[in-house]
């Protein structure tokens, strides 16, 4: 079965969005941080005096595939190298990669089953395909762009890819028995103000979705922990840790980047992925 992408113009502005971050720019900066923009004081806990960053606005990837490939050297005669692929395949043929979860030997199993039918063109567990949600923390790449929208009791995050939608709950609230026994594809976000950085708490999830591109199949019991602080002016970082006593051998740690960007590039756009999967073969 092809795969379904929506194509769209790419402006010099989202091409620079997903450039590789540079050590420079993605070190915060301490003067940075006294002079921010502060989006008003905290509540609970913590003191009034206190005040948090905005963190409203849109967000396109910064190198959303990890780490920019080497330049290719010439060839011994002189040449042009062949061409080399920006993204290793999605089928898993060549195996797990180093960086991705270390799953137990059950769910290492189920990954070689998913492996297998991948391998032979199913799309049997490739959410993206049917226009599935990603799940989270998976929805966290963000290939397409994300907005963020905040205010003092929650903060609601929108992603452009299969119209992606999460809410992160500021108000001190708990996951009510009736959500516990209704997981989400996003699932039940609480979170608190840490001086500059938002903590994130997601439980709820269910356990269908995929946990990164290397299609690491995860449990019920699987939790997310995240910690989003913007590191420099309109660089916003999401260090993201995830738990899981029956998939994961170890809690499994990455970092996604984002840049902010202004007008025209911060217009996402409708994502009907659904209107084309009946033309697919």
């Amino acid at each position: 079965m092809a795969r379904i992408w929506r194509t769209r113009p790419v402006s010099p502005e989202r091409a620079r969005g997903r450039e590789h971050l540079g050590a420079g720019a993605a070190a915060a900066p301490t003067l940075w941080l006294l002079c921010a923009v502060f989006a008003g004081p905290v509540t609970g806990a913590q003191s009034s005096t206190v005040s948090i960053p905005d963190l409203t606005g849109v967000y396109l990837p910064i190198n959303p595939f990890g780490p920019p490939l080497p330049t290719p050297k010439p060839m011994p005669d002189g040449t042009e190298p062949p061409p080399t692929r920006s993204a290793p395949p999605s089928d898993g043929r060549h195996g797990r990669p180093p960086e991705a979860p270390s799953l137990t030997p059950e769910y290492l199993a189920k990954w070689e089953t998913m492996r297998a039918s991948r391998m032979s063109g199913s799309s049997e567990f490739d959410p993206i395909v049917r226009c599935l949600p990603a799940g989270m923390p998976s929805m966290m790449s963000m290939f397409y762009g994300m907005e963020i929208q905040q205010t003092h009791d929650k903060i609601t995050i929108y992603g452009e890819l299969n119209d992606m939608y999460r809410r992160i709950w500021l108000d001190g609230r708990k996951a009510s028995k009736a959500v516990l026994n209704d997981p989400t594809y996003a699932g039940f976000s609480t979170g608190r103000w840490e001086a500059d950085t938002l903590a994130v708490d997601t439980v709820s999830l269910r356990d269908d979705t995929l946990l990164d591109s290397s299609f690491s199949p995860h449990s019920d019991q699987m939790t997310v922990q995240e910690r989003l602080r913007l590191v420099s002016p309109g660089v916003l970082e999401d260090r993201i840790t995830v738990h899981d006593p029956k998939a994961l051998a170890k809690p499994y740690e990455t970092v996604k980047t984002y840049r902010k960007v202004g007008a025209p590039d911060d217009e996402l756009r409708e994502f009907a992925c659904a209107e084309g999967i009946g033309k697919v073969k």
